[in-house]
């Protein structure tokens, strides 16, 4: 998959010593809906990117784009980092990452959001290299995406149907939620959801190993009646010579 980063020079604008906070203070979701997207997004794209050390994918993490400034930051619901290793971060020092940002962010929508709040974001999100912005607003079941070109984040015109460049998966609207496909057509599922179906694979599996245990049992069995016939009829024939009777 290409990374195409945005490459991008920035000052410093203060001392070294910054201290730059791992928390901004703001809760990660504002209702169990909006919470529940983040996670399902996230860690989905955690599972079709687990195979790929080169590519970084967090929730609710810090962003900080410009060294010595700590008041520039944006903590993104889910963001993806092509050429950076995974591993645990407190935040997300851009010149630490060999001066990498985040390709792909994502924004749930709460009532809470404001329309100069999601302006300022996507001010940001264009000003620091993003290259694909997705917000979605489950209660509207409205999907909005930008795709940089040049300089710029150019809006999505179709939403529906649209494949990410970078990330390769496919969104569906449908009348009552937003659908996510990985690149191999797998559904995005809610942790519940991948448990339950790890459960049914188990029960097929379980109900599999059983079906070929019974086919077994019922051949061994079957070998044995025939062995037991055969015997039966070696005794028969053998009862029949010792009367002088050739079958034959």
């Amino acid at each position: 998959m290409p990374y195409g980063g945005v490459a991008m020079v920035l000052t410093p604008e203060t001392a070294a010593d910054v201290i730059y906070p791992d928390s901004d203070g703001q809760p990660m979701a504002d209702n169990t809906k909006q919470f529940r997207w983040i996670v399902t997004i996230k860690e989905n794209l955690e599972i079709i990117f687990a195979s790929r050390p080169d590519v970084f994918v967090a929730g609710d993490l810090l962003w900080y784009p410009v060294e010595g400034n700590n008041k520039i930051r944006q903590a993104p619901d889910a963001l993806v980092v092509f050429g950076r290793p995974k591993g645990d971060r407190g935040s997300y020092k851009q010149w630490e990452e060999e001066n990498i940002p985040p390709q792909v962010v994502f924004e749930i929508l709460s009532p809470g959001n404001t329309l100069k709040e999601m302006a300022k974001k996507l001010q940001f999100y264009q000003r620091y290299g993003v290259e694909e912005y997705y917000i979605y607003d489950p209660d509207k079941i409205d999907l909005n995406g930008w795709l940089r070109s040049e300089e710029n984040l150019e809006v999505i015109e179709e939403m529906n149907g649209w494949v990410s460049p970078l990330l390769e998966i496919r969104f569906q609207l449908t009348p009552d939620t937003l659908e996510i496909f990985s690149p191999t057509g797998q559904k995005f599922l809610t942790p519940v959801e991948l448990d339950q179906l790890r459960q049914q694979e188990r029960q097929l599996a379980e109900q599999e190993r059983q079906r070929a245990e019974e086919e077994r049992q019922a051949k061994e069995t079957a070998l044995q009646e025939l062995e037991q016939e055969r015997q039966k009829y070696q005794d028969l024939l053998k009862r029949l010579r010792e009367r002088g009777i050739n079958p034959e």
